[in-house]
């Protein structure tokens, strides 16, 4: 395994993630377990999680993750491990999320809360990196394109309120560090600036999706995370799986993620199943499988902090963590390159 500084924290996360948001949903406690035992015996370090999770999230089921991770957390040496989770933002949508402290915002009640609330479930005492899970204001993410107007609510909280909020976690001892997610160029920066400005806390991660359908994050941020040494948590490497290949032919898996949940779409365009098929070919020449491609292309990127891949099996999470021994050449990252430039982003 290797391993890398996150930001210019303390801390030295593996370059593979353990992702969680199945735990619950898609997998049981027992799954769980036996993922989260496996991927430390393999040299895994950083496990990451959220309130909300599993997806897709409901009431029902919200911090079932967390529950899990945290029966199995207790018995670990919890100083070996570097443990990641998120706030929920505010709900967008269709998404009804008002279950969450009757709507999730990022002022400093709601923060503390939040924490609090993650620790217990996690049964540990402090959290190495607490994430807000997508910003409050408006903001493309999610597959959304275009910002043409700021139709948002007065009351939005400023994110100086949000800062000081972890400011004061982070005195308390309950959290190291704090990430973005779903974040663009703006808000990273706009954090920094307040870091600055205030002596605030500084911003070290932003967790955003990216993998061959998606590059998006090259066009704005990946400057910002080489020259701010703010790394990028890689969020669907697999692309909700679409770049291990399993959706190439019908009929799909059953217990496949996007044969179980229609909603999501923001993976299965019509372009992007011609850039699969491309990016198989690469892989075929290359002697490797479209996931080891996919997954060792993402470990590659210089602005990579760590990749948090996931899965629902011991066999998906072996051969995903193995891609850390996948070496890309020149040629083969060419080849790469070439379909991103006739298909670029298909899936933003």
């Amino acid at each position: 395994m290797q391993y890398r500084q996150l930001g210019n924290s303390e801390l030295h996360v593996s370059a593979i993630c353990l992702g969680t948001m199945t735990f619950g949903e898609q997998n049981s406690e027992a799954d769980a377990h036996q993922q989260l035992d496996y991927a430390v015996s393999q040299g895994i370090n950083f496990i990451d999680t959220a309130e909300m999770y599993p997806v897709p999230a409901n009431q029902s089921t919200y911090g079932k993750t967390e529950q899990f991770i945290g029966s199995w957390l207790v018995k670990q040496p919890r100083q070996n491990l570097i443990l990641a989770s998120k706030i929920a933002g505010p709900s967008r949508g269709n998404d009804n999320q008002h279950y969450i402290r009757g709507g999730s915002r990022f002022n400093k009640q709601q923060i503390f809360a939040a924490c609090e609330a993650s620790l217990q479930r996690l049964q540990t005492d402090y959290l190495d990196l607490y994430q807000l899970h997508w910003p409050e204001r408006q903001v493309n993410y999610f597959g959304q394109l275009g910002l043409s107007a700021l139709d948002e609510a007065a009351d939005i909280t400023p994110l100086q309120e949000s800062l000081e909020a972890l400011q004061t976690l982070q005195q308390q001892g309950k959290i190291r560090y704090f990430g973005l997610s779903n974040e663009t160029p703006w808000g990273v920066m706009e954090c920094l600036r307040l870091h600055k400005m205030h002596a605030l806390p500084q911003v070290m991660s932003v967790q955003n999706p990216y993998n061959l359908l998606n590059r998006s994050y090259e066009v704005g941020l990946s400057e910002i995370s080489l020259r701010e040494q703010v790394g990028l948590l890689a969020y669907s490497p697999l692309a909700f799986g679409m770049l291990s290949g399993k959706y190439r032919t019908q009929p799909w898996p059953p217990t496949a993620r996007l044969t179980l949940f229609e909603r999501f779409k923001r993976y299965n365009k019509p372009k992007a199943f011609e850039a699969v098929e491309r990016y198989a070919a690469i892989a075929e020449q290359a002697g490797i499988s479209l996931t080891a491609l996919s997954l060792a292309f993402v470990n590659q990127q210089r602005f990579v902090a760590s990749n948090i891949i996931g899965a629902t099996s011991l066999e998906q999470l072996a051969e995903n963590i193995a891609s850390i021994n996948v070496q890309l050449s020149e040629a083969t990252l060419a080849q790469i390159n070439a379909v991103h430039a006739e298909i670029s982003n298909p899936c933003p």
